[in-house]
């Protein structure tokens, strides 16, 4: 009886030593507790691994960006300063944009044949650069020439102000597609001048239509071409550059 009385005391003390907490727990249940503590404690790690990864992704994408556009704006500022006389060259050589054809066949300005039975009114335009301080105008606004006849013109250049001041000028035709027909023997564009103060000078301006422009279909009606002057400061130092076929001149003053 006593063995058997202290068998259930014992059974007892286990009992309640077992359900201190709550219910009993086995030790296999509590290894199946802990297990999904350790596997999110992983997942909490790998998301700050996954995490650190995608910041420093971004950042390089963002430092790329960065030095695309830079690449992108000196590539631009580059190809501005190149492309005007790129774009001179190319229209001088093509007569594209409105750009006079340069030089000339001596001996078929001598033999051309003058078309008699059409007539252009050629206008004259002049305009001076943003700095220019010249007075710059042509003497005539408007003349009549026929293809195949050559045509003097005159421009007139006045200095203003109290010191010598060097120009140079530029030129087009328009409509553009006349500028391959619009032939000039002696002008003053692309040759430096320098007035002096309150000097005024007369420019001449020798040109010619070639006759071939009567079989162009573009130009079957157009009867009127305007040439347009436009008179820069060419400053101390300043470097210009010319087509290969075309002489720069050194300043001289203008007679």
């Amino acid at each position: 009886m006593l063995r058997t009385f202290g068998s259930l005391r014992v059974q007892c003390q286990q009992l309640l030593r077992s359900t201190k907490y709550g219910c009993p727990v086995k030790p296999q249940q509590q290894r199946l507790e802990l297990q999904p503590c350790r596997l999110k404690a992983t997942q909490g790690a790998g998301r700050g691994r996954g995490g650190s990864d995608a910041e420093a992704a971004r950042k390089l994408r963002t430092k790329s960006t960065l030095y695309y556009i830079t690449a992108g704006g000196v590539l631009i500022v580059g190809l501005s300063y190149a492309a005007v006389p790129l774009y001179s060259i190319f229209c001088q050589a093509y007569s594209y944009g409105g750009t006079t054809s340069q030089g000339h066949d001596a001996e078929k300005v001598e033999h051309m044949q003058k078309v008699t039975n059409r007539v252009l009114k050629i206008r004259f335009n002049a305009d001076i650069g943003s700095s220019m301080r010249w007075n710059f105008k042509p003497q005539q606004y408007e003349i009549k020439v026929a293809p195949g006849e050559t045509a003097l013109a005159f421009y007139t250049a006045r200095n203003p102000t109290d010191k010598p001041v060097i120009g140079i000028s530029t030129y087009n035709v328009i409509p553009f597609e006349a500028g391959a027909y619009f032939n000039k023997i002696q002008c003053f564009c692309f040759e430096e001048q320098m007035l002096n103060p309150h000097e005024e000078v007369d420019m001449p301006v020798f040109f010619y239509i070639d006759p071939e422009i009567t079989q162009d279909p573009a130009l079957e009606f157009c009867d009127t071409i305007t040439l347009s002057y436009t008179f820069f400061e060419a400053k101390e130092g300043l470097q210009l550059n010319f087509p290969s076929y075309v002489k720069p001149h050194t300043a001289k003053q203008a007679a």
